[in-house]
């Protein structure tokens, strides 16, 4: 990296008096009654719950995920006055390009613990050394440990803010960029913003469009993906309308029941993955699913909430009229996220679609459900566009 950032270099170490508190609170939940019918259909079961609060309360060893996490190099660097979270893995081979990964909500910058080392050293799993990244995972503006900010922020500042991040802070001219849920949003608002210094995009749902009618109309195939995803989204929207109105009079429970939070993030993991529909818990290891909830929990939730504000409005995810990102972008689509898969003919509107992949496993969380799978998609996706790079130049 050009830039020392080493003074800003941290190691997540929670104090023991936080977590006794918790303890304490988890030990004194208080259950509400369930209505009768199929598990999980009024929201987050009432008996898993009660799994959950056991095994956070006496078995989950928060001093384990924090030396997981601890592996690899974490900062909170200065950007605009404020301490932005980010692991910093410098990658293998000559010249790794940096790509700048951006989780979502309820998900942290723990989804790619299991990716970093994959992407940032390729040679340690079977790859090629010269296919390594620099790997930047980074919190979003008041998750984990990035500072919130004073009043909710837009993916589109978000995106503003990676970009200085990568630029003036650590010294990339060029970079790269992979996201998912909020972190696609971001990443295509960067991609749109700053072309010149991002190389490529790679997402998990093509999640941006042009503002305005379809210009050519919509045919039958994207009609009816659109119809779809209306259905699969009707069940599932509550959240946004809460978060995206009224989120500071949802935190006062989230902020003070560690049960009430965990209740409200773990609904996501099972109706956004295979688990959906199943009547059955998260098919996600519960160790890292609380890893997650308790970076919510050490943060406080609330900041977390308010780009939702902008999804309600309709402007998080419209670009002006006529708009379209014109970066190359890569497209990994899991089939059991929440977002279905749309056409390529769609994504093709607003996206510079040259891969376009669907996975074989995984959902909404793909770097907990099927991390393999995502780090293989992304490690070949930037090979591929700096091989036509390198092309491009030759000619």
């Amino acid at each position: 990296m050009a830039r020392q950032i080493e003074a800003h270099r941290f190691s997540i170490a929670v104090d023991d008096a936080v977590l006794q508190d918790l303890g304490e609170r988890l030990a004194r939940t208080r259950w509400p009654i369930e209505p009768q019918g199929p598990a999980w259909s009024f929201g987050t079961s009432l008996d898993y719950m009660r799994q959950v609060v056991d095994h956070w309360a006496t078995r989950f060893d928060w001093r384990a995920a924090e030396a997981r996490l601890n592996r690899f190099p974490n900062y909170r660097l200065p950007v605009d006055g404020r301490l932005v979270h980010a692991i910093v893995e410098p990658g293998s081979g000559d010249d790794p390009l940096p790509v700048v990964l951006t989780h979502g909500w309820p998900g942290s910058f723990a989804e790619f613990a299991d990716v970093i080392e994959p992407l940032a050293h390729p040679e340690r799993f079977g790859g090629n050394a010269q296919d390594g990244l620099t790997v930047v995972a980074a919190s979003l503006p008041g998750y984990a440990f990035s500072d919130p900010p004073a009043a909710p922020v837009t993916p589109r500042q978000v995106g503003e803010t990676w970009h200085r991040l990568m630029t003036d802070v650590l010294g990339f001219e060029r970079y790269g960029a992979h996201g998912s849920d909020w972190g696609a949003a971001v990443t295509s608002w960067l991609a749109y913003d700053h072309p010149r210094s991002v190389a490529a995009i790679h997402l998990t749902t093509p999640i941006l469009h042009a503002d305005g009618a379809f210009d050519p109309p919509l045919d039958a195939e994207e009609e009816d993906f659109l119809a779809r995803m209306g259905a699969r989204m009707a069940g599932e929207a509550g959240y946004q309308a809460i978060q995206g109105t009224k989120p500071q009079t949802l935190s006062y429970g989230l902020t003070d029941s560690p049960a009430g939070l965990a209740a409200w993030m773990l609904e996501k993991y099972q109706g956004w993955t295979a688990s959906f529909g199943s009547g059955g818990p998260p098919d996600i290891d519960l160790d890292h699913l609380l890893t997650t909830v308790m970076l919510y929990w050490l943060a406080g939730p609330n900041a977390a909430s308010w780009m939702y504000r902008f999804l309600v409005d309709g402007s998080a995810f419209a670009l002006p009229p006529g708009g379209r990102i014109e970066t190359p972008t890569g497209l990994c689509l899991f089939p059991h996220d929440v977002a279905l898969a749309a056409p390529a003919q769609l994504s093709r509107r607003t996206y510079d679609v040259v891969r376009r992949v669907l996975a074989p496993a995984g959902g909404h969380f793909p770097g907990l459900d099927a991390a393999d799978v995502l780090a293989a998609d992304i490690s070949a996706f930037f090979a591929q566009c700096r091989r036509s790079s390198r092309q491009d130049e030759k000619s």
